[in-house]
């Protein structure tokens, strides 16, 4: 059943994993969250500012992240530079087990993000509708050109069109 799907929804042109276990919230969430979580932690703890932690999100390694997976990058610097990285790091990585309580008290304060105009940015007037608007174009910038439309380069379409 799971590998008919698969099939379906790759023929739909679509990109389905298998997951494996069942997990309270999706794959994608879990790791979006567990980061948010650290990002969280760096500005409650007067690491950086939450400018910065988007910045180096936005500027640094996010744009790694859409050419090549979080796994796929340790393997291509191997996996025993991950382990030393992960012997200094995770010990001080935040494993708070509940919301931070940054996060909560700003919740607690009516800090609640660009619908009441503040959260971990200040949001004026206009400049959340403008944020918005810019992310599913840049999201459509990003996807690979599908069979048969444009952006398929010469020889793709040559192929297409040959009876060999």
């Amino acid at each position: 059943m799971v590998e008919d799907t698969i099939k379906l929804l790759t023929g739909a042109g679509m990109k389905p994993v298998h997951v494996k276990a069942d997990v309270p919230v999706y794959v994608g969430n879990r790791m979006q969250h567990a980061l948010k979580r650290e990002a969280i932690a760096l500005v409650a703890n007067g690491v950086c500012s939450a400018e910065t932690v988007d910045a180096v999100v936005r500027y640094g390694f996010g744009r790694r992240l859409a050419l090549v997976g979080l796994l796929e990058q340790a393997d291509l610097g191997g996996t025993v530079l991950t382990i030393a990285i992960h012997e200094i790091l995770m010990p001080d990585i935040d494993v708070t087990p509940v919301p931070h309580p940054y996060l909560a008290a700003m919740v607690e304060r009516g800090d609640l993000g660009a619908k009441s105009g503040r959260g971990f940015h200040s949001w004026a007037l206009g400049k959340a509708e403008r944020c918005r608007a810019k992310i599913n174009p840049g999201l459509v910038d990003q996807l690979p050109p599908r069979e048969g439309t444009i952006g398929m380069s010469a020889a793709d379409s040559d192929a297409e069109g040959s009876d060999e």
